[in-house]
């Protein structure tokens, strides 16, 4: 049968429409899944999990429902009573292959409320596509970005060959000493059978992503400084204020050094010794304040002193002890806390970043096909959970997929943008899939095929 021209035009109009249609659904479909990950982003950052009062039960209880939604393994561990791990795994087809850890913590900083634009525990979501939330950063975001990313590649029917585990620890932001830390050490841990740790890294203010294979050990350092107390207009040396002082001064001449390496460019923060003044403490109290004419008999300081691993701790250690406080002085010191970044054999707890760690390779390459680039490896600035399992021998990546972004980690009106934490999720699609698929005996196989 020979169609007419007017049959052919009308066909025409039809396909077209039908395009265009699919086209106009394909696109609602992709902003409804849009908006739906966001709004589970925003779920997750309104539970108060902020110190001294984490809400771990309502965290628990959204992170098993998540799990449920995805069909994954959930258990929830209580090392100490009262704070939660939530367990989850993905069953890998080659169960017997070392697995995956994917891990984050539940717990945030608190916040104080009246120097916000928006509340920190509102998720608000403004018209430039900011949502602003405390753990938007730190570290929620990575949390949700693993969980959506095992949503996708589930949805494209990828199935993993190592198994991958999901692991959700309280109490990183006071030392992790309930969470990480026993955790790391408990017969749980030890079964999983773990190849490779995923922690938290830092945002990028440039387009190319932050990886650390280290961190630095935090050094809490109190100096308390003794004298005779004396009139507040007598002059005398000694005094304790005058001792603390001198140690303070010091300090500070070390810290500047430290410093103006990184601001002449020839070493990055995590390279450094950083020391910072916590506190100051001194003075006699009266019902007005302080008594203004007496001199105290005693005065102290803290000190946050973060130390990389490649740093001569026994030369810092006679610093602290022979200038910043000699008992010629009357001076003494103590710690609040003090770590070593070493591990059981006593070599720096660093997770190695050339040819011999595969691990390091894979992740550069999957985020490079997702579209991103890595930076320089780097030493974490500060502390974060993975230390524990770097101190144990395990590789440890830090890695947070954010991009073009100031690092408001701890600081009001921490925010992060849309755009970048859905782009984060593609970046860790390609990074699970990567890792997952990884299989060493494998690529010894075919080697030997080649050879």
């Amino acid at each position: 049968m020979k169609l007419k021209w007017p049959n052919i035009m009308f066909i025409g109009f039809l396909l077209s429409t039908v395009a265009v249609t699919f086209s106009e659904s394909e696109s609602s479909e992709s902003e409804s899944s849009e908006s739906d990950i966001i709004s589970r982003f925003q779920q997750y950052l309104k539970i108060k999990t902020n110190h001294p009062s984490p809400n771990y039960k309502q965290s628990s209880e959204f992170l098993i429902s998540e799990a449920n939604s995805l069909s994954l393994h959930s258990q929830t561990i209580e090392l100490v009573p009262g704070k939660p791990l939530v367990l989850l795994k993905w069953v890998g087809t080659s169960p017997d292959l070392p697995a995956i850890m994917l891990y984050s913590h539940t717990d945030v900083v608190p916040a104080e409320h009246d120097k916000w634009d928006h509340p920190p525990f509102e998720a608000h979501l403004d018209s430039d596509g900011r949502i602003y939330a405390r753990g938007s950063q730190d570290m929620k975001c990575v949390a949700m970005q693993y969980l959506e990313a095992v949503r996708k590649l589930k949805q494209w029917g990828f199935q993993p060959k190592r198994s991958i585990y999901l692991a959700f620890a309280p109490d990183e932001e006071i030392g992790g000493h309930d969470g990480a830390e026993k955790f790391s050490l408990s017969r749980v841990f030890q079964d999983l059978n773990v190849a490779i740790v995923l922690d938290e890294g830092l945002p990028s203010p440039d387009a190319n992503y932050r990886a650390f294979y280290a961190e630095k050990s935090p050094w809490w350092l109190v100096i308390k400084a003794v004298g005779i107390p004396g009139h507040g207009a007598k002059l005398y040396d000694n005094s304790a204020m005058e001792n603390l002082l001198k140690s303070i001064e010091s300090i500070q001449r070390y810290r500047a050094s430290q410093f103006d390496s990184i601001k002449a460019g020839l070493k990055a923060i995590g390279d450094v010794v950083s020391i910072n003044t916590v506190f100051l403490k001194a003075g006699t109290p009266s019902p007005t304040g302080f008594v203004m004419n007496l001199q105290p008999s005693e005065a102290e300081a803290g000190f946050d002193i973060r130390v990389p691993p490649t740093v001569d701790t026994e030369s810092l250690e006679r610093r602290i002890s022979e200038e910043w406080a000699p008992t010629w002085r009357n001076m003494s010191f103590t710690f609040k806390q003090k770590m070593y970044g070493r591990d059981a054999s006593g070599k720096p707890a660093i997770t190695k970043t050339d040819s011999s760690n595969p691990w390091w390779a894979l992740l550069e390459n999957a985020v490079q096909e997702a579209g991103g680039k890595l930076g320089k490896p780097e030493i974490f600035p500060a502390s974060t959970d993975a230390r524990y399992f770097r101190n144990l021998g395990f590789p440890a990546i830090g890695f947070s997929p954010i991009a073009n972004t100031p690092d408001l980690l701890h600081d009001h009106n921490e925010f992060l943008h849309k755009d970048e934490y859905l782009k984060g999720i593609k970046i860790y699609e390609s990074i699970i899939k990567a890792y997952a698929s990884y299989d060493e005996h494998e690529i010894d196989e075919r080697f030997k095929d080649e050879l």
